[in-house]
């Protein structure tokens, strides 16, 4: 017996190697399908902010997946944080739109996962903290989350591995998916190599048992998986390109001036060793100097993938959901450069300054949802409308295409 009475619904909802998938490497004789207007989606407003302990936390769903589970409910993977603390948490929300949402955090421990609880990790060393959480239900009927883990001289990207959809247990804690260049594991060698030669007196300080990280897998974050019909995997995830302060694309503003986010894609067998790392998006000359682009998500269908594009004005330090499209993963148009939803008006909700997109949009009852992040403060926390928040909110459209 599936020991997740839910799978079924979300391979049908969520696009996690279903067969919706087909057709996304099919060239079509009629070109690249136009996407829907922005005026095709209708705004829910927020549905709900964390509440409760750890005081003072922040909910998100950025780059997390969503399950469409039965009687009109709802399962949003989440991730809460709180700002000024290395504290961080993953899990999920249940509710329904307009409904109240209960959160079911992962208990982490070094040890194996505890079997009597909801959601349990094991395997995550003392004082590593998982955020940014993505959930596959794999082929093989197993469920696998990856995420970002922060610990002191740690931030990574990992994978845990579960039979029950529960009990999760982490794979590769010393031979990640990939490694951000703040990672103990990370020395100037490889820095520079990866093109960050800001790093390149960095001293690399691995554990016993533990490689030095390769140049091909030094990223950033934000990051995104989906698993393909064939059973092999593709990655989204952003990256930076160092420029020299003549550039014009040069912004002191930033937190990380001097480097630009661009979006790169990496391919895996087996979901775990990751390569054919290459660049698939970055801002041109049609672009505004101030663009960059901060998160990659996408949605399969029958008809290619669907972007979520971050588009992040440094000047205005605001980020946005663009619209992209492809047919392979590899080439992307962006018809319209421009927002596909409207940030709201300041006071209205917490999406006034910075929208985040969720792991993919589902289709539901005739409508694509998209439950989405939004906060209330500048990229640089500098600015802010009323106390600085985030909070799940939900946009809907009968359609992607026009």
């Amino acid at each position: 017996m599936n020991p997740d009475p839910n799978r079924r619904e979300f391979l049908q909802s969520a696009g996690a190697g279903g067969l919706a998938l087909l057709a996304n490497t099919v060239v079509r004789a009629g070109g690249v399908p136009t996407l829907a207007p922005s005026e095709s989606w209708t705004k829910h407003g927020e549905l709900f902010r964390h509440e409760g302990e750890p005081s003072g936390g922040w909910v998100q769903n950025f780059t997390s997946t969503v399950e469409a589970l039965e009687g009109g409910k709802w399962r949003l993977w989440t991730s809460v944080s709180v700002p000024q603390s290395p504290f961080k948490q993953i899990g999920y929300h249940t509710g329904t739109v307009g409904g109240k949402w209960a959160f079911t955090p992962a208990l982490c421990r070094p040890g194996e996962p505890d079997p009597d609880v909801p959601l349990s990790i094991g395997g995550l060393p003392e004082g590593w903290y998982p955020v940014q959480v993505v959930t596959l239900r794999l082929h093989d009927g197993r469920t696998r989350l990856y995420f970002w883990a922060h610990g002191e001289g740690v931030v990574r990207y990992l994978a845990a591995d579960s039979a029950d959809g529960r009990a999760f247990r982490v794979v590769n804690a010393l031979s990640p998916c990939l490694y951000h260049p703040a990672d103990r594991a990370v020395g100037g060698e490889a820095a520079v190599e990866a093109g960050l030669t800001r790093y390149a007196k960095r001293k690399a300080a691995p554990v016993p048992g533990e490689a030095l990280a390769p140049a091909s897998l030094i990223t950033n974050d934000a990051t995104n998986v989906y698993q393909l019909p064939d059973g092999s995997f593709e990655l989204y995830t952003v990256v930076l390109v160092e420029v020299e302060k003549d550039d014009p694309r040069y912004a002191p503003q930033d937190n990380i001036p001097g480097r630009i986010r661009v979006i790169d894609r990496y391919t895996s067998e087996d979901g775990l060793r990751w390569e054919n790392r290459r660049r698939v998006l970055e801002p041109d000359a049609e672009d505004p100097t101030d663009l960059q682009f901060y998160f990659l998500s996408v949605t399969h269908t029958e008809r290619g993938r669907v972007g979520l594009l971050g588009h992040y004005r440094l000047d205005a330090q605001t980020i946005d959901l663009e619209p992209c499209f492809s047919d392979d993963g590899i080439t992307w148009t962006r018809p319209s450069r421009t927002p596909w939803i409207t940030r709201d008006k300041p006071g209205e909700t917490a999406g006034s300054y910075l929208l985040h997109a969720p792991h993919a949009m589902v289709e539901r009852d005739g409508l694509w949802h998209l439950f989405y992040t939004g906060g209330n403060f500048s990229h640089h926390h500098k600015d802010s409308h009323g106390t600085p928040d985030r909070a799940i909110l939900l946009a809907t459209s009968e359609r992607l295409f026009g």
